[in-house]
């Protein structure tokens, strides 16, 4: 076997590889959708049109690669050799044409979805918002439900098809929440306050977790979503918080809470001091 057969053959393994490494890249992107709410669908469906549109340019160029040096080898006799060709409008409207109309489409999509997903937006539902009120410690995540004076760590419960209205702070370092079945990451930081707007719409557990390194804990600095079938479960674990004989009542507690731990273990606390979300912003 000459040196010609040699090389046809390693660009045709090359470029069966190229195709193969971006079809099951694409099959797994395409049945990778973990999405189980509304907004987080939308985002997905959103990088998966990136995706496609990203396809449209790194395929060619890989495509193109190897066609030339296939095509244009020293080897290959079949090729016209052209050595006083110096331009072509044809290659000139497509790199310049096919470029510009695909940022012009990614800056609309960019716009677009930026308003439909702006994490203070409220969401349109017949039922009323939960607000739960979310504070970042030294590892852990304390949720507290002003409406019915309870706290957990670690642990959110909320009834399907109802938008969660989410207040968000942190007592450390910055932090990131987010639920990445229920969509978007919003950061948490110290005397201020971010607001994000969830909806789950299928019963389940999920995991939340903090997206930004904040330290020796991060690892552990995990927390677990329940979505319940309905409003009757969720009341039913907020009478089961109420029964629980810790309480956030005085300062020492707090600031017991407050301290640093690694240990990602759920409590629940049956009573918390008033406005006691505002007061730890106001540490600051």
């Amino acid at each position: 076997m000459n040196n010609s057969n040699n090389i046809n053959i390693i660009h045709k393994i090359l470029i069966l590889f190229c195709v193969s490494f971006f079809l099951i890249f694409y099959l797994i992107f395409k049945f990778l959708n973990i999405s189980q709410s509304r907004i987080a669908h939308t985002e997905f469906m959103l990088m998966w049109i990136v995706f496609k549109i990203m396809l449209l340019i790194v395929l060619p160029v890989f495509f193109l690669i190897f066609f030339i040096l296939y095509k244009y080898n020293k080897f290959n006799l079949k090729s016209i050799y052209k050595p006083n060709w110096s331009h072509s409008y044809k290659i000139e409207i497509i790199v310049w044409v096919i470029p510009i109309l695909i940022v012009f489409f990614l800056s609309y999509l960019s716009l677009k979805y930026t308003h439909l997903l702006e994490p203070r937006k409220s969401l349109r539902s017949i039922r009323s918002p939960i607000i739960i009120e979310v504070i970042s410690l030294d590892w852990r995540w304390l949720f507290i439900y002003p409406k019915y004076k309870i706290a957990t760590i670690n642990e959110i419960v909320i009834p399907i098809n109802t938008p969660i209205k989410f207040k968000i702070t942190s007592y450390s370092v910055m932090n990131s929440f987010f639920i990445p079945s229920l969509g978007s990451q919003i950061y948490s930081m110290a005397g201020m306050v971010t607001q994000l707007n969830l909806i789950a719409n299928s019963v389940g557990k999920y995991k939340g977790i903090s997206s930004n390194y904040s330290g020796f804990g991060f690892s552990n600095m995990k927390f677990q979503v329940r979505v319940v079938k309905n409003e009757f479960n969720f009341k039913h674990w907020v009478n089961v918080i109420h029964r629980s004989p810790l309480k956030i009542d005085t300062s020492r507690k707090l600031f017991n809470i407050l301290e640093s731990n690694k240990n990602f273990r759920i409590k629940y606390f049956s009573s918390i001091s008033p406005n006691l979300f505002n007061n730890i912003v106001n540490l600051f």
